[in-house]
């Protein structure tokens, strides 16, 4: 059988179900290539969509099985193919890719996660899918089961280089937590979440224990929700002040609504480091038409 791969958000960022969908069908004797609505006949084709706000194709057929986030949260991948080795040559990837647990206790408003896996539960063991001596690990709170915190020592263990690119839950970063994280080989900075005022002390605490650890590199990278931006330049100052790399992400709702104006051009202004380091927010926000606070 001919089994054509369909990424909706074409975001040049490995889709995970799509190459678990590849690999499975390969062990299965079918040849698997990427959509082409010019040459696909009757070929069965798998479309997987991350994002509400993504458009719909409108050469995609309507036979095609689609599954992820954005089309809604009804299909989501057989036992046997969710936990099959993720075939990383359908992206030229030369990292591993996957989930040490599922799902997440906090239930924040804008998140799809608790709704679509549940609070939170052991997924899989490392070896599982790391093919590489470089894995992206893409949990949503693996510091809030315990299965994930033991698979902490194991990748120290095995001397692989990870990122956890969802974050960490700085409220869950203890001193037992922070010492584990010292002893890891880091792919990137290690990545925390700032989303609301109430988690500042929480972060605070988090890089202060991670440094006394020497967690490094020592200059963190942390994720502010920005849903209202005098609230949101605040956690930036602190975060500023601790000399933690901040990464603004303006709020859209769970349908995809385009962030307001302010927050758009606030998280530039924040993500553009050249701009942010030299211009302040005040002034920014002048040169874009937008009145001083």
């Amino acid at each position: 059988m001919n089994v054509l791969m369909h990424d909706a958000d074409k975001n040049n960022y490995p889709n995970l179900a799509l190459m678990k969908l590849s690999s499975w069908h390969k062990s299965q004797g079918d040849t698997v290539g990427w959509f082409d609505p010019v040459t696909a006949g009757k070929d069965k084709v798998f479309s997987s969509k991350v994002f509400t706000f993504t458009d719909e194709d409108p050469y995609l057929p309507e036979s095609a099985l689609r599954g992820g986030n954005g089309y809604g949260m009804a299909n989501v991948l057989p036992e046997e193919i969710e936990h099959c080795c993720p075939d990383y040559g359908l992206y030229g990837v030369e990292h591993s890719m996957g989930f040490l647990t599922r799902g997440c206790p906090r239930k924040c408003d804008w998140c799809f996660v608790p709704e679509k896996e549940g609070p939170i539960s052991a997924h899989a063991d490392i070896e599982e899918f790391a093919r590489h001596k470089e894995v992206v690990l893409m949990d949503n709170n693996v510091l809030a089961h315990s299965h994930g915190i033991e698979q902490l020592e194991k990748i120290a263990r095995l001397g692989l280089k990870v990122d956890f690119n969802q974050g960490l839950d700085a409220r869950l970063i203890d001193d037992g937590i922070a010492r584990r994280l010292g002893q890891i080989k880091w792919m990137k900075p290690i990545r925390l979440a700032c989303d609301h005022k109430g988690q500042v002390e929480s972060v605070r605490k988090a890089i202060e224990l991670l440094r006394w650890h020497n967690a490094t590199p020592r200059m963190y990278f942390c994720y502010v929700l920005v849903k209202e931006v005098g609230d949101a330049l605040e956690r930036i100052k602190f975060l500023k002040g601790m000399n933690v790399d901040p990464f603004a992400m303006p709020y859209r709702d769970k349908e995809g609504n385009e962030p307001e104006e302010e927050t758009r051009h606030f998280a530039r202004w924040v993500n553009h480091k050249a701009i942010f380091k030299s211009v302040t927010w005040d002034d920014y926000r002048e040169t874009k038409g937008l009145a001083r606070v």
